[in-house]
């Protein structure tokens, strides 16, 4: 059908507000509504909006979506155009799919991915097969252009991460490349950690990500980004350094929920196994003696030390006495570096790093708050296979084949690095990295690589489901879709189906498109299809020009709502 009364097409402007207006009332509170626990329960509270007073609508959890959705959205960064129907190709049963696709992602070498290495390769980058040698070389040891060229491997490593979480076909492995760098979270614009980062990605994180953890833990601590980044290059006997130690236990291994404070170390109980229940100051201290020595072959004047930027063990500095740890017994005089292994040894195969690590994986595959059970499970999986050269990979397949991973939607919200590749992909945008993304995405909190203190970013709902990163997430995709991002082009018109022509027949093909689901509630898909009516009747066509002027600006404001923003 026609529409009979034509009507100027809308404004960017006029559009921008309008798609401000319809996630910043409803849809905002409606967010807040699914984030708490209890929400049904929770009394309605008034809403200023516009100047009115509005009351709040109370919103049941969202209904769980087909089973692609969720792995798509969870084992990837979000579905690309097709993706869902692959996913659906791949079984006659979702449980038989979701199988093929978890045995697809962990054996990536099985995945054609030119395509995406044909970007990485047009994109020019000059340090991402440098050896840690050449790196060292060539950004600290030889730099004679100052920063930029010595903070190069990093801001590549920041550029090829972006194009491979939007275009590579190995979705998990990029999904799990961003857990395990928040797990063992470096700076990377510190001094010394930003010409090694091409090495810490390629050859400690990735290397290892499907591998076995004790075997990465020794490549974490030898690594020269962990070593500057938390001192243990000036580790020795007589005046040691705890700084690595204290977050080898709190952060990358027991977790601080096994942290005992200052108890002493002869009475920490012993659980059934004969292995303490956790660890004390005492502990730390112990720890950080017996990685006294390791450090970086970087020196111009010390006897035995060069300037190759890697890993050294330095035996002048090394405490050679005995030292207690864990409630076991480290004679004096070891072998080399033995010290320092056994404690990684006793650290890897504790059931509390096992705990530790299985909950983190949890919470980041399926939800903030995991059943126990499938922590149970994966834990056992990770002490089982403690020796496995493809222990991780045994515990992931644990996790994401789980009733619990099934069953479980919307108990988290995207983090911005999740939701910004998720924008690019839904839209199928053609993007290369630029100046000009960085600054639009940097405001959202979550800038890659980037966070100071060596946590990482937070991994709850409760981080990031709050007015200011939602804010800037709709800014961002606003700039997207309007153009305003150099390097990024979105051409959404060209996409929809030429013979779709009104208002419900144009929002029901994106809704589907961006979503694989209806939304929910069901009054979301009305403020879409309003949108594109304009307060006309949704079922007359709109004309060539309308169409051309509110599809990118209807896409906009999906991509800004709750619907978009869960997993």
């Amino acid at each position: 059908m026609s529409e009979l009364n034509s009507e100027p097409s809308i404004s960017r402007q006029g559009a921008l507000q309008a798609a401000a207006l319809l996630g910043a009332a409803p849809w905002s509170e409606m967010l807040k509504s699914w984030l708490k626990p209890d929400a049904s329960t929770q009394p309605p509270r008034p809403l200023r909006e516009v100047g009115r007073e509005r009351e709040q609508r109370v919103i049941p959890p969202p209904p769980l979506p087909p089973l692609g959705v969720i792995a798509l959205n969870r084992l990837a960064f979000g579905p690309r155009p097709g993706d869902v129907a692959a996913f659906n190709a791949l079984g006659a049963t979702p449980e038989a799919r979701l199988q093929a696709y978890v045995d697809q992602q962990l054996n990536p070498a099985g995945i054609d991915d030119n395509a995406c290495q044909a970007r990485l390769t047009g994109a020019g980058f000059t340090t991402l097969n440098k050896s840690l040698g050449q790196l060292w070389s060539d950004h600290v040891v030889n730099n004679t252009t100052g920063w930029d060229l010595r903070m190069l491997p990093l801001v590549e490593t920041e550029r090829a991460t972006l194009i491979r979480a939007v275009y590579s076909k190995r979705q998990l492995i990029e999904v799990l490349a961003d857990f395990w760098h928040n797990h063992f979270n470096v700076y990377g614009w510190h001094y010394y950690v930003g010409p090694v980062f091409v090495h810490y990605d390629r050859d400690v994180i990735r290397a290892h990500l499907l591998g076995n953890f004790r075997q990465m833990l020794e490549a974490v601590a030898k690594s020269t980004a962990m070593l500057y980044y938390l001192d243990n290059y000036i580790n020795q006997a007589g005046g040691f350094n705890e700084n690595w130690a204290r977050e080898l236990m709190e952060l990358h291994t027991l977790g601080v929920e096994n942290y005992l404070g200052v108890m002493d170390p002869f009475s920490v109980p012993l659980d059934e196994n004969g292995q303490p229940i956790g660890y004390v100051d005492n502990d730390v201290y112990e720890a950080a003696r017996a990685f006294t020595g390791w450090r970086v072959d970087y020196s111009s004047w010390e006897p035995g030390v060069g300037q190759s930027g890697a890993f050294l063990y330095y035996e002048s500095w090394h405490d050679r006495a005995n030292k207690f740890f864990m409630r076991k017994y480290i004679p004096a005089d070891q072998a080399p570096m033995k010290d320092g292994l056994d404690v990684l040894d006793g650290l890897a195969s504790h059931p509390g790093t096992a705990r530790h690590i299985a909950g983190k994986l949890c919470r980041r595959l399926v939800g903030d708050y995991p059943p126990q059970e499938v922590i149970d499970a994966a834990a056992a999986v990770f002490l089982a296979q403690k020796d496995a050269p493809d222990q991780l990979k045994q515990v992931v397949r644990t996790i994401l084949l789980s009733t619990a991973f099934q069953n479980t939607w919307g108990d988290k919200v995207k983090r911005p690095f999740e939701a910004a590749a998720g924008f690019l992909r839904a839209a199928n945008a053609e993007f290369t990295p630029s100046d000009s993304w960085g600054w639009n995405y940097g405001r959202l909190g979550q800038p890659l690589f980037s966070h100071p203190a060596p946590n990482g970013f937070a991994d709850t709902k409760e981080d990031w489901a709050n007015t200011m990163s939602m804010l800037q997430r709709w800014r961002l995709a606003n700039a997207l879709i309007e153009g305003w991002v150099e390097g990024t082009t979105i051409e959404l018109v060209s996409q929809t189906p030429s013979n779709l022509r009104t208002p419900n027949a144009i929002a029901d093909y994106w809704i589907d498109r961006l979503l694989g689901r209806a939304m929910h509630p069901v009054e979301n898909r009305e403020e879409i299809v309003g949108f594109l009516a304009q307060g006309r009747n949704p079922d007359f066509d709109l004309t060539d020009e309308q169409r051309s002027g509110r599809i990118p600006r209807m896409v906009a404001v999906l991509l800004m709502s709750p619907d978009f923003q869960l997993r």
